[in-house]
């Protein structure tokens, strides 16, 4: 066979289409993994193989999509990497002869990677490593990166493929309806950085049946000059008694091929919901258009505004918390949760109450302890309009996606809210309902990212927005935290990405504090100590041994236990808590007290401390 991009100037390729849709059509549960059947059903593999290349496949994806160490860990088989691999691209390549190509299949980790998640880029490149190394110990012709969100990532799993070979890469992303990316980026900024990465198909593939395809398609066609890929599924799925059905017909998938194809697609298949019989209507269709001169029209490669961009906020211009903050002014918070139901107005009482008595500003927890409460972002709009004090909004991670967070974030920033605390938040198995699930798309860290994009003007897809918001980031951290070493290096990242304050875990721990104020002295932005007045021996037992991330010394709990009548203990909790403020009050560039019960005179009275 000629080198395949030879053959894909000389002619229009067909690459196969779905595996995991033929696999459950044979019985697998969608709960096993399917990478695995490599080893365990080599023939069920086999035969899927076959059957698209008597469709007539030119290219045969390997059954390895997921295949790589973090999403093969879930079902462990984390070590099994290199043989699920390997045997992967032999079973592709028995079945694929002298009659098509094999294509190493790869998607993405199932993590998130910087500036979003945890992982480090080069760490995503390692893992990426391993197996692309792998499915070249198995003889891959190429390789097909697809079904990708986040173009770091795919960009990280480019450089793997490069730093192991030169064979050509097929590398697509997966789009929403509306073209961009599931992320937000515009095929108009990925196609042109794909291009900068030396790739050389460029498509996309997933999400999405042909129609919306084929507009995407021709974005990215006057935007790149490289040859284009496009794998859609067979439309949208359907649950047809309690089956999923795509419902695009072999007929249908092959009249927008040849659309493709007048679009300066090169490469074209299927992806879920596609079967032979619509790789075999595809490629009949394929084989009767004869591809003109590729004459595509070049589109500017950013999609910003022509406009000049608005300068960023000054921080020191950002709500008034900021302004005193930046002047080295201590600051005074008082947290009040939200209530348990849909009536604000005591609340707002004594935020109003707390206004009067020059506090700064209330810090609004989100769904503290992973309660269902009135949601922070609205009790903070009713808090700033109705009692005229500034908010912290508590933004958690746990209960949205990446663009749920950016459209939260952009409607608070309308509305007034400018102090945010970002925080990754409680699981949902810490609270009320402990079969609830979490989103976690992202933690504080790529949060942080998100929010500092949106204060230089750019969404999470890097496409310019009216004006840069005015967010002042703040970022918790907890200087007793079990691991500290980790806890420092995850505080350096958030100053990284953005933050300019953080407020800490509450703080019953000086020495602890010390420690981690001494180790963070290089990356110094304001710091509250969080601080709170114990009611009782019992409310310092709980918090010592039940609440995750709060360290209370056994002498605090010794004191309170000491204490012979509610009436002395709560006395106790705020002696030690004005104790705990005057000995920071040199240390820190403020104090958030929370409410026990919701006693106002009990914040004021710590805060006496400070005055």
């Amino acid at each position: 066979m000629q080198p395949f991009l030879e053959a894909l100037s000389d002619r229009v390729l067909v690459c196969d289409g779905a595996m995991g849709t033929m696999l459950y059509a044979r019985g697998v549960f969608i709960n096993r993994s399917f990478d695995s059947l490599n080893i365990t059903q080599p023939d069920t593999v086999a035969e899927v193989h076959l059957a698209y290349v008597r469709a007539g496949a030119d290219v045969l994806e390997t059954n390895t999509f997921g295949a790589n160490r973090i999403k093969l860990g879930n079902f462990g088989l984390g070590e099994r990497v290199h043989d699920i691999n390997v045997q992967g691209a032999r079973i592709a390549r028995h079945a694929a002869r002298e009659q098509a190509y094999v294509a190493g299949a790869v998607g993405p980790l199932g993590v998130r990677i910087e500036p979003w998640g945890k992982m480090g880029v080069d760490e995503a490149e390692e893992f990426f490593r391993e197996q692309v190394s792998a499915l070249l110990d198995g003889r891959v012709d190429l390789f097909i990166l697809e079904t990708f969100r986040d173009l770091h990532e795919l960009a990280a799993a480019v450089r793997a493929v490069r730093g192991l070979c030169s064979l050509p890469i097929v590398a697509q992303m997966t789009t929403e309806e509306d073209g961009n990316s599931l992320d937000g980026t515009p095929p108009e900024q990925f196609g042109p950085e794909l291009e900068r990465l030396g790739v050389e198909v460029i498509g996309v593939n997933c999400s999405v049946g042909p129609a919306p395809m084929l507009e995407t398609v021709a974005r990215m066609s006057r935007a790149v000059d490289r040859p284009l890929a496009a794998q859609p599924n067979a439309g949208n799925p359907r649950d047809v008694e309690g089956r999923t059905i795509y419902l695009c017909s072999p007929e249908y998938m092959a009249s927008y091929a040849r659309r493709f194809v007048a679009r300066g697609v090169r490469l074209v298949g299927g992806c879920c919901g596609t079967t032979p019989d619509h790789i075999r209507e595809i490629r009949a269709a394929v084989r009767a258009v004869t591809p003109g001169a590729d004459a595509r029209p070049r589109a500017s490669a950013t999609v910003e505004s022509g406009d000049v961009p608005a300068a960023a906020v000054p921080r020191e211009q950002k709500s008034r918390l900021a302004h005193a903050l930046a002047r080295g002014t201590f600051a005074s918070l008082v947290e009040l949760w939200p209530p348990k139901g849909h009536e604000p107005a005591l609340v707002i009482e004594k935020a109003r109450a707390l206004r009067i008595r020059g506090i700064d500003a209330i810090n609004i927890p989100d769904g503290p302890l992973a309660s269902a409460r009135m949601s922070a972002l609205s009790l903070a709009v009713l808090v700033e309009q109705q009692a005229g004090i500034e908010t912290v909004l508590h933004y958690a991670c746990r209960d949205r996606n990446l663009l749920g967070m950016q459209s939260d974030l952009l409607g608070a920033h309308a509305m007034g809210v400018r102090n945010v605390l970002l925080v990754t938040g409680d699981p949902p198995k810490l609270g009320d309902y402990p079969k609830a699930t979490g989103v976690f798309d992202v933690d504080s860290i790529g949060l942080t990212n998100v929010v500092a994009r949106l204060n230089r003007g750019l969404d999470v897809g890097g496409q310019r927005i009216s004006r840069p918001t005015g967010f002042h980031i703040g970022v918790a951290v907890n200087p007793t935290a079990l691991d500290a070493e980790q806890e420092y290096r995850r505080f350096a990242y958030k100053v990284e990405a953005g933050a300019e304050y953080a407020v800490t875990q509450l703080v019953f721990d000086i020495e602890a504090l010390d420690r981690f104020l001494a180790k963070t002295a290089s990356m110094r932005i304001p710091i509250i100590a969080g601080v709170w007045p114990l009611e009782s021996a019992v409310n310092a037992e709980f918090l010592a041994n039940e609440v995750p991330g709060v360290r209370v010394p056994e002498a605090v709990v010794a004191r309170m236990r000491a204490a012979a009548t509610p009436e002395a203990a709560l006395d106790e909790g705020v002696a030690i808590a004005r104790e705990i403020v005057t000995a920071v009050r040199d240390r820190v560039q403020g104090i958030q007290v929370g409410l026990p019960s919701g006693r106002v005179e009990t914040a004021l009275a710590v805060l006496d401390a400070v005055r």
